[in-house]
């Protein structure tokens, strides 16, 4: 029987590429996500392979809804892509929308949760061999001006990660902290309200991870013996350094 991940986020970037890369390699893939013409793009590309459901983060009922309609020849989940997640806004804070703060909360936090406990019993038995991979971000480690609430969602991801490996020691479930930094995705333009343009000016003067590399990173961590965990994966493009803290000039600083 053919082994099956599932994947959050999968119409787009890592999700996406992710979905293609188990589905051309043996696996079953159950793609979800709140856009169902990219989910059927994905069906028509692999038949029977890859079964879509429209699932939306911000929406428990909705993921545990999504998850009881896991068709059994799609059972049970190997694999427990946690991937979907998203930044709003570029502002420093005071000047910020508290909607999208709010949004940011429920997608990459409250979401995370509540998929990985409603597939956490399907996980458990499998036991030896199971995964489960939350991409966080390089933003949980290193701050910058604009990353407040969605580097703050981040650093969850990262701790969450870690606590969750030993609330489930003994079950033979293996879980990864995936932390990427400067990747290529519609990323800037989800955080701008859409403008492309600026999405792609990120990436045109320099060499940027890709989403085939997070989904090469994602297949090895599934396909790793049953006994290797690996805790946490830092990546950055050879064009990426970690940042330095910022240092002010006293002409910098407000006047008394």
């Amino acid at each position: 029987m053919k082994p099956v991940i599932f994947i959050t986020g999968a119409t787009s970037g890592f999700g996406a590429a992710t979905a293609r890369q188990f589905a051309r390699n043996g696996w079953k893939v159950i793609a979800t996500g709140r856009r169902r013409e990219r989910l059927a793009e994905l069906e028509a590309e692999f038949p029977e392979i890859v079964h879509g459901i429209e699932m939306d983060l911000t929406d428990p009922a909705s993921i545990k809804a999504a998850v009881k309609a896991i068709p059994e020849n799609f059972q049970p989940v190997r694999c427990l892509f946690n991937n979907g997640g998203l930044a709003l806004g570029v502002n420093p804070v005071p000047d910020i929308d508290p909607a999208q703060w709010r949004t940011m909360v429920e997608t990459n936090v409250m979401g995370l949760i509540h998929t990985t406990l409603e597939l956490l019993p399907m996980l458990k038995s499998v036991g030896k061999g199971a995964s489960i991979v939350n991409v966080g971000s390089i933003a949980g480690r290193y701050a910058y001006t604009g990353g407040n609430v969605y580097g703050a969602t981040k650093a969850f991801v990262h701790q969450f990660t870690a606590n969750l490996r030993t609330d489930t020691m003994g079950t033979g479930i293996r879980i990864t902290s995936l932390e990427p930094g400067h990747a290529k995705s519609e990323f800037t333009a989800v955080r701008t309200g859409g403008d492309f343009e600026a999405n792609e000016k990120m990436y045109a003067d320099n060499d940027p991870l890709l989403p085939e590399d997070i989904a090469d990173t994602v297949w090895w961590l599934a396909n790793l013996p049953d006994h290797v965990n690996v805790n946490i994966i830092e990546m950055m493009p050879v064009c990426q350094v970690p940042q330095r803290p910022v240092l002010l000039k006293r002409d910098e600083f407000p006047s008394a």
